[in-house]
C-alpha cells in the first residue's frame, strides 16, 4: 500500500495550493482518508479527513473556511485545497488513510505518504 502526496511548495500569505495524495496498491473502499501536519518542532497534527463517499469531512478550527477536502474515489485519489494561506500554515502535509469513519489521532490511521513541504512567507 502506497501513499503519494504531491502539490507543496512555496507560496506567499494569503495565496493558495492544492495538494494531492495517490492511493495504490489495494482497494480503499470503505477507508476514510487524511491530511495531518508538521510543523518544525511540533507534533503532527490532524488538518481535516473525509469518509471514502466524501460524504462526511472534518477539519481543524485552524483551517476551517480555508481549506477544502475532497477525493475522486474512482481515481483513487484525495485532494486538500488550501485558501488564504497563513505562515503559520506552514509545515510539511502528510495523507493517511485507516479503515472505517473519520477520525483526529494521527495514532488511528494505518497508512501513511511521504509528505510534501508547504511553505508560506509573509
Amino acid at each position: 500500500v502506497q501513499l503519494q502526496a504531491s502539490g507543496g511548495g512555496l507560496v506567499q500569505a494569503g495565496g493558495s495550493l492544492r495538494l494531492s495524495c495517490k492511493a495504490s496498491g489495494r482497494t480503499f473502499s470503505r477507508y476514510s482518508m487524511g491530511w495531518f501536519r508538521q510543523a518544525p518542532g511540533k507534533e503532527r497534527e490532524f488538518v481535516t479527513a473525509i469518509t471514502w463517499t466524501g460524504g462526511s469531512t472534518r477539519y481543524a478550527d485552524s483551517v476551517k473556511g480555508r481549506f477544502t477536502i475532497s477525493r475522486d474515489s474512482a481515481k483513487n485519489t484525495m485532494y486538500l485545497q488550501m485558501n488564504s494561506l497563513k505562515p503559520e500554515d506552514t509545515a510539511v502535509y502528510y495523507c493517511a488513510a485507516r479503515y472505517g469513519e473519520i477520525y483526529s489521532l494521527t495514532s488511528s490511521y494505518d497508512y501513511w505518504g511521504q509528505g510534501t513541504l508547504v511553505t508560506v512567507s509573509s
